[in-house]
């Protein structure tokens, strides 16, 4: 017997009414219904069709925060969560966004204390 799981797509320009991914704002509300069909184990597919401009403060409160949620490992991410549409220029922005992020969840005390330490010189 095969079990088909149908796949949610979501298109990115739609949720967030806009052909510019550049706000946490709109990263969070993409964040929160992706979370909502992960939670239930539905597979999602961001479709980023028409999106001009997308800077990393949007892909770290829409795809990032993910990483931080006990539930999600990397493994579940890569086989739930699909990206489609993604300009060739773009993909690099993911990249970089899914490392800091396991990074950072990985060990956030250390990062956070390293990094106010960068900024305010605090030991």
């Amino acid at each position: 017997m095969i079990i088909k799981t149908t796949m949610k797509h979501l298109i990115i320009k739609d949720i967030i009414n806009s052909e510019l991914a550049v706000s946490t704002e709109n990263g969070e509300k993409v964040f929160k219904l992706i979370d909502s069909y992960l939670q239930k184990k539905e597979k999602v597919e961001l479709d980023f069709v028409g999106i001009s401009i997308m800077i990393t403060a949007f892909l770290n409160a829409a795809i990032g925060k993910l990483y931080g949620k006990k539930e999600y490992t990397p493994d579940f991410l890569n086989e739930y969560l699909k990206l489609k549409n993604v300009e060739l220029e773009d993909r690099s922005l993911f990249k970089d966004v899914i490392q800091r992020a396991k990074e950072y969840f990985a060990n956030k005390e250390d990062f956070e204390k390293n990094s106010n330490n960068a900024i305010y010189g605090n030991d």
